[in-house]
Order: structure tokens, then C-alpha cells, then sequence
């Protein structure tokens, strides 16, 4: 009985691998899952970078979280804010702005990673509440006299028509008061259950975050401010 004999192919050469153990090929059905995978989320990624870059430096959605701008916006609105609509001119009387709530070095910092998950979240529809941000309309701008007489807003010596204000609205008498450059004064129109600059006093424009340009929620109530 004659032994089995290896065959040697020579300098360099390699036996076969088993075949008892080669590693069975991927089956077409889990290559094209695991290719979809990958590729659903890059593209899910792409939308939140994109989603959040124009949140950030463009247009960016706010909800209405009290009642100083009813009945113009209610509580639980949501309206779009332009963050670059004050870049090249300032905002006029009438307009309803965002801006940072005024002594707000008096809370500490948001942190930058919880500044991020903010605007991730938020890119993707989920309300984030910020008590830093106020919402008002603009009365009186820079270099204007401002005054408030017998529940009417003068400026420079004329009466301001506002069919926004609810009927019955009162205010105190306030001035003359004289808007600093730079600066913008804002009520809410709910007068009688706003705090604003009969509060705080003129805004200064570079705390502005922009201007609310659209009333896009709920759809029944979908107008342009």
C-alpha cells in the first residue's frame, strides 16, 4: 500500500486552503442591507449638518412659550425668524423681532455641548424652551421720542395706529423717553400682560437674533407677521 504523497508546486507556492474551511460567501440579500444602512445614515446625518447649519446662520423656528403677543401670536405658535435680516439696515417700527432677554449675564453660560444638542434637537422639530429669548414687536427705534399718553403710544410727536393691541388695552403713562442709537424699543402687544421695554428699558440692536417673519404653525392660523 503505497503512502500518500504531498505534491510540492515549488518555491513560493502555498497549499490550497481546505475547503472544510473556507468562510462562506455574504449572501446579495445582507451586502445590499448592510450598503442601505450605511448609506441611510449618511444621508440622515447630512440632513441634521444641513438642517442645523440653517438654523443656525439662516432661518430658524421658534414657539410662542406666553401670552404678551396675543392676539397676534398664542401660546404654543411657531413662528420663522430670519437671522439675517438686520444684516445689512436695522429693523423698523412695527416689526416683531427675536433678541436676547436683557441682563442675562445674571444666568450662567449654556454650556457649548448643551448649546449643540440644542440645535441638533431642535433642527429636527423637538421644542427646546430658552428663557433667554424674548419675542416683541418694535415700537420706537433710534434717535425716536417715545411716550405713552392716555393709552396711546406717541412717537415723535405722533400717535401710532396699532390694530394689533387688544381693544381695551391699558398702559401707564410713560416719557418722553429717547431711544438711544443703536438701539430699538419693544412692547408686546398684549399690553396689559407684557414685560418688556417699560422694564428693561431700549434694546440694543447687536442682542437681536432676527426678525419673525411668518406665523407657520398651526396651519390654521398660517400668516405673515
Amino acid at each position: 500500500m503505497r503512502d500518500a504523497v504531498q505534491v510540492d508546486g515549488g518555491p513560493g507556492t502555498e497549499p490550497a486552503p481546505s475547503r472544510a474551511h473556507a468562510p462562506p460567501a455574504p449572501s446579495p440579500g445582507r451586502r445590499y442591507g448592510g450598503r442601505f444602512a450605511r448609506e441611510a445614515a449618511g444621508v440622515l446625518f447630512l440632513a441634521v449638518v444641513v438642517a442645523v447649519l440653517v438654523k443656525v446662520f439662516l432661518v430658524q423656528a421658534f414657539f410662542i412659550p406666553s401670552e404678551s403677543m396675543i392676539p397676534t401670536l398664542e401660546i404654543d405658535d411657531r413662528v420663522l425668524v430670519s437671522r439675517i435680516a438686520y444684516v445689512l439696515d436695522g429693523p423698523d417700527r412695527g416689526e416683531v423681532i427675536v433678541f436676547d432677554m436683557p441682563m442675562e449675564h445674571e444666568n450662567p453660560p449654556e454650556p457649548i455641548w448643551e448649546s449643540m444638542v440644542r440645535h441638533v434637537v431642535e433642527a429636527v422639530g423637538i421644542r427646546v424652551a430658552r428663557v433667554e429669548d424674548l419675542i416683541k414687536r418694535v415700537i420706537a427705534v433710534g434717535g425716536d421720542r417715545l411716550e405713552v399718553r392716555d393709552n396711546r403710544v406717541v412717537v415723535n410727536g405722533l400717535v401710532l395706529e396699532e390694530p394689533y393691541v387688544p381693544p381695551g388695552a391699558r398702559m401707564a403713562d410713560l416719557g418722553p423717553v429717547y431711544i438711544p442709537d443703536g438701539h430699538v424699543w419693544v412692547m408686546g402687544d398684549n399690553r396689559d400682560n407684557s414685560r418688556d421695554s417699560r422694564s428693561f428699558g431700549p434694546v440694543p440692536v447687536d442682542t437681536i437674533v432676527g426678525r419673525a417673519f411668518i406665523r407657520f404653525w398651526p396651519v390654521s392660523r398660517l400668516e405673515g407677521l
